[in-house]
């Protein structure tokens, strides 16, 4: 080897002195002519190898262009966010101090013979505080925080998106270098992490520039080879002045997706995505303390209630308060007022929900009276089947895209529902089209989305919760699409629902008279005003507490036989005789 690299240096150096020698002699020894066409030889190549250099230099720069990351550097502590402004969830919190903690530590930890973390995976539903937390990591730690989103890496030239990777990571182990460590914060990660096939469709996105390369790109970086990256050292080494390379710089990853289960293997095995934080939607608590958080920042009354608030507010995410209460702001800002007040939380938070409120001036009478009946007994079924929640409002004035709608609100907060809750769900949902056939005797198309609702409850307590007799679960089936089987027993549940709630409303009829003639008189009734009615008007049987639903489980419908099954008829006595088989066998049925 070390011969071949001699030759090959004595070879360059002959080579050079003979260009040298050539053109010397042609400027002393040759005739005028013959070193006038070598100059003008030279000059040629001189510009050929000017206008390879130039294309060379153009591809390059173009390349260059493209390949920069549309990402946003932020310097040590210009996020501007810390823990003090993170609110709704303790646990996720404390877990993100001690990331700061082995950060700003990593020398002692890494003394010990450890090493820190290489990335960190928040999984969550939109609106939880991903980014936030993330920027927060980033300030507490005192690091340069680069903020990119997944998509941006993606580009229609096969390469290009893995030169964005890398120039991404190369200026972030750069800025480890000088701060001790970077972090990069990649939201949407699954727009490039999906979980890698064999198949056609995979091979032909990746040859745009998404799919395999970018995700396959990506773990190199993420966990990269023991390489020297700093350039005095690269010289050191080129003369094997350095025996090996120096430590790497701590980049930490941290990523955000609301898909965690469509993301590849490789990016969750320990070495890259170490940790995962589930930030979920805060409990009572957590609302309360995101309420009280951005309430602070505005001009508010003082006999708002915190507590109301976070009992209205459940499932709302810290993005949706924050909405709401500014939504409130602006109320309060046309209607000058220097301050809001519960109504005008109340209003924005409706109208986030529901949609604006856009009354029908055009509405005729008697679709006002469909539309009455079809909400009372929607109302009168939420009063009587869910005391656990509270009617808010009932109206027959359009929300959005809803002619009308009555809503509730859980008392108390809970997690789970047992079988009759769900039960009672459906027969919520299934009370308005009871109420028009038994009071109008018609059916509208309104009860439309009642029934989708009703039919997907349906489907979940008897395919999903494994309450209708069945253990059988089509969350374990891609395909979730339910068998004829499963048709029969769901429709057979709804027609049960359907008649079970069919006599509440009969035993209530005048409930059902009074809060559809309230209806058309006021176009909507409050929760308050609904309890007021259900007391004067009591139920016909005399039985006030609301009644029991039964948690049955459901026979087996009928199956039908196919045609081929039936024209497989049992064989006559003359038929087994010719045969010549025994006829005593015993018949089941």
């Amino acid at each position: 080897m070390a011969k071949r690299r001699w030759l090959r240096l004595r070879f360059r150096h002959v080579l050079i002195i003979s260009v040298v020698f050539a053109y010397l002699y042609g400027y002393y020894a040759a005739p005028h002519t013959t070193f006038a066409y070598t100059l003008m030889l030279t000059r040629a190549l001189l510009n050929l190898v000017f206008v390879m250099m130039m294309a060379i230099m153009q591809f390059v720069a173009i390349f260059w262009f493209m390949g920069r990351a549309r990402v946003y550097w932020l310097k040590a502590g210009e996020t501007q966010v810390t823990f003090d402004d993170y609110k709704g969830n303790e646990q996720v919190l404390e877990a993100s101090r001690r990331i700061v903690t082995l950060l700003k530590g990593q020398k002692k930890f890494k003394d010990m013979g450890g090493e820190v973390s290489k990335g960190l995976l928040l999984v969550g539903p939109p609106g939880t505080g991903k980014s936030y937390l993330a920027m927060a990591i980033a300030t507490e730690a005192d690091l340069p925080f680069a903020y990119a989103s997944a998509p941006s890496f993606q580009n229609m030239f096969f390469g290009v998106g893995n030169l964005r990777i890398m120039m991404l990571y190369r200026k972030a182990r750069k800025l480890a270098l000088e701060h001790g460590a970077a972090i990069i914060f990649i939201d949407e990660l699954d727009a490039i992490g999906l979980r890698r096939s064999g198949t056609m469709g995979t091979s032909t996105m990746s040859m745009f520039g998404a799919g395999l390369g970018l995700l396959n790109e990506l773990l190199l970086q993420m966990d990269p080879p023991n390489m020297e990256y700093r350039l005095w050292a690269k010289i050191l080494r080129r003369f094997d002045l350095r025996p090996k390379p120096g430590p790497q710089p701590v980049v930490l990853t941290i990523g955000a997706t609301n898909l965690p289960e469509a993301l590849d293997p490789a990016l969750l095995r320990p070495g890259r995505f170490d940790r995962q934080l589930v930030v979920e939607v805060p409990d009572y608590d957590g609302r309360k303390e995101v309420i009280e958080y951005y309430l602070d920042k505005v001009r508010h009354s003082p006999t708002i209630s915190i507590d109301r608030l976070a009992g209205d507010m459940i499932g709302y995410t810290p993005v949706k308060i924050k909405h709401v209460i500014n939504e409130a702001v602006i109320r309060a800002h046309f209607e000058n007022r220097g301050f809001i007040t519960y109504d005008d939380i109340t209003y924005a938070r409706e109208v986030h929900e529901w949609g604006l409120k856009q009354p029908i001036r055009s509405m005729t009478e008697e679709e006002r009276r469909r539309l009455s009946y079809h909400e009372a007994g929607h109302a009168v079924a939420q009063l009587r089947l869910k005391p656990k929640d509270r009617v808010v409002k009932t109206t027959i004035i359009r929300h959005g895209r809803a002619l009308g709608l009555s809503a509730t609100k859980p008392i108390v907060e809970t997690h789970t529902k047992t079988a009759a809750e769900i039960l009672a769900d459906i027969q919520v949902a299934l009370a308005a089209r009871a109420a028009e056939e038994m009071f109008l005797s018609t059916k509208t198309s309104g009860a439309s989305m009642d029934l989708k609702q009703a039919t997907e409850l349906a489907s979940a307590y008897i395919g999903l919760y494994g309450m209708g007799g069945t253990l059988y679960s089509y969350a374990a089936f891609p395909d979730r699409s339910p068998t004829p089987d499963m048709r029969r027993r769901i429709n057979r549940l709804l027609e049960h629902q359907k008649e079970q709630v069919s006599k509440l409303l009969a035993d209530h009829a005048d409930l059902v008279h009074a809060v559809a003639q309230r209806l058309l008189e006021k176009d909507e009734l409050t929760g308050e005003e609904l309890e007021e009615l259900a007391e004067q008007y009591p139920p016909r049987s005399g039985v006030v507490d609301p009644p029991a639903i039964e948690e049955s489980i459901y026979p087996e419908p009928e199956v039908a036989v196919s045609a081929e099954e039936e024209s497989q008829e049992e064989p006559t006595d003359e038929a087994l005789l010719i045969a010549g088989t025994d006829t005593d066998a015993e018949s089941t049925e």
